[in-house]
């Protein structure tokens, strides 16, 4: 398994794979929203949708961990309460404004305005790290990904649309990722890569499921055969793309495979396109894609 984290073609594979299933979360949550008859003001329904999906893909990689390696499922009381703060911060705070950013904006926005997460991190690195400041070449990539979700968010009419619930949400999930992948590279020292996914999902999804049980309605959502599949689903791709990709960053440097985020907004975008009756590529889409596209791989480029 190590090898396959440290051998140059496979970790290209691993990281471009998790990067198509981070995509198409978008088109499988718009469409299950439709399925599951989720209202688009309801917040309940949606964290309580949340903190199911994660519990299910939390279970999943604690019971893999649990048969492959089950000394490395058991933590300290310290690595404990580090899970509990990425499990508030990454999944139950994160997902909070994805899952109800998401409802307000079509999938393709939805994918652009994710990519954010990406620039906000560099942000933040700047000040917490001394060997990773702001250059030229940062700020260049920085502009053109924050012109391009800016473009994505123009109407066929030349107006910029915004609402706090809608892309406003969606970019404090951003926020809040890049805020949690700092959290994660420095807290989790010592904690196998699938025992940290794992226990921060559950722990998220406890606290959501917590929160959102007592207050949902009768009704708010209702399950169908196809709707179980869609939530079985995005259960296994959050558990194979966060279990895969820590375990990248255990044996990488975080430089080296972010630039394959590139491919989120990408497939996001695309994946939206085919899948969600009434999401149409355009001009102001695709620019927007080649902007944040060009914007990830050049705040990642190493100096020549």
């Amino acid at each position: 398994m190590k090898g396959l984290f440290e051998k140059k073609w496979s970790v290209i594979g691993v990281a471009v794979l998790c990067s198509i299933l981070w995509g198409s979360a978008f088109p499988v949550l718009k469409v299950s929203y439709e399925e599951l008859q989720m209202a688009p003001d309801d917040v309940i329904a949606k964290i309580v949708f949340a903190g199911v999906r994660f519990l299910l893909a939390g279970l999943i990689v604690l019971i893999f961990l649990l048969f492959s390696n089950p000394k490395k499922i058991l933590v300290t009381r310290r690595q404990f309460m580090v899970l509990i703060i990425l499990g508030i911060v990454q999944t139950a705070l994160q997902y909070f404004f994805f899952y109800n950013g998401l409802a307000k904006v079509s999938g393709m926005q939805g994918a652009i305005l994710s990519s954010s997460g990406t620039f906000f991190t560099v942000i933040l690195a700047h000040y917490y790290y001394k060997n990773d400041r702001l250059n030229w070449k940062k700020t260049i990539g920085m502009i053109a990904g924050f012109t391009g979700i800016a473009v994505a968010n123009w109407g066929q009419e030349l107006q910029l649309s915004f609402t706090w619930d809608g892309e406003g949400f969606m970019i404090f999930a951003a926020i809040t990722s890049a805020i949690a992948t700092i959290m994660a590279k420095e807290l989790a020292i010592g904690i196998h890569p699938f025992a940290v996914t794992g226990w921060q999902l559950s722990i998220g999804a406890i606290i959501m499921l917590l929160v959102g049980l007592p207050q949902i309605d009768s009704g708010a959502i209702v399950f169908t055969a196809f709707g179980w599949v869609l939530l079985l689903y995005s259960a296994l791709l959050s558990a194979v793309a966060f279990a895969l990709w820590y375990s990248l960053l255990k044996y990488n440097h975080a430089g080296e495979i972010s630039i394959y985020k590139f491919i989120v907004p990408v497939a996001g975008t695309l994946l939206s396109s085919l899948f969600i009756p009434g999401e149409n590529l355009n001009i102001f889409i695709l620019v927007a894609i080649a902007m944040v596209a060009m914007g990830i791989v050049v705040v990642n480029l190493k100096r020549s």
